[in-house]
């Protein structure tokens, strides 16, 4: 029989563990970048230093928050402009030199929930958000259907990424692989996927870009 001390400590070890749960954030990730991902290394070191300087990140909160305020159902989206190419082989990190990003926050959120999912983004990914030049809400589309593999994401006018299913015919030299991680920490069960399309219109960067047709993304979960 247990004592009243010990059924206690056991309650109390609940209380934490359910404290712990009510704090993570999950829900789905989608990522794409100006390079191959899935690829040969003698196609990736012909790109490197010359594309995947540039890169969208983006997140959608299917459960739980940040700092204390509920995120759940909120998008955002990270774009990213480097000097050099963006990304870990799993190898050798490069450096990308000088970064530049721009976020973009789902309309749908508060004040109180923009600052929130900024501080999350800021977080999850450090090494992109050092300069951060602008912060704007937009109606943001996320979709993420693991079966087909195919991503959808829409920011309102300033970016958009679509994505299906590597298929046979897309491997080249036969010797693919996931050549580069993803590009944040915290994304789980991360699979690669073919980009038929990603591009940025906005002029926060100094550039945009458009590419087609690129076995450049990746379809995840993450869980912070």
């Amino acid at each position: 029989m247990r004592t009243l001390p010990a059924i206690s400590t056991i309650a109390a070890a609940l209380l934490i563990v359910t404290a712990a749960d009510a704090a993570e954030i999950r829900g789905q990730y989608l990522e794409a970048r100006t390079c191959d991902i899935y690829t040969g290394p003698c196609f990736a070191n012909a790109e490197m230093a010359l594309a995947g300087k540039e890169a969208v990140m983006a997140w959608k909160v299917e459960e739980g928050g940040w700092n204390g305020v509920s995120l759940e159902g909120l998008s955002a989206v990270l774009i990213v402009k480097a000097a050099g190419t963006l990304g870990d082989t799993g190898v050798f990190e490069q450096d990308p030199g000088k970064i530049e990003s721009v976020i973009v926050v789902d309309e749908e959120a508060t004040d109180e929930q923009e600052e929130a999912i900024v501080s999350f983004i800021k977080e999850s990914a450090s090494e992109f958000t050092a300069d951060v030049k602008e912060v704007h809400r937009s109606a943001i589309e996320f979709e993420n259907d693991y079966y087909n593999m195919h991503g959808r994401l829409k920011a309102g006018r300033l970016a958009s990424l679509e994505t299906r299913k590597l298929k046979k015919g897309d491997c080249v030299c036969t010797n693919e692989e996931v050549f580069y991680d993803p590009l944040v920490d915290n994304v789980k069960q991360a699979m690669p996927a073919y980009a038929l399309s990603q591009s940025y219109t906005g002029k926060d960067l100094g550039s945009r870009w458009t590419l087609n047709n690129t076995r450049s993304a990746f379809l995840a979960t993450f869980r912070k």
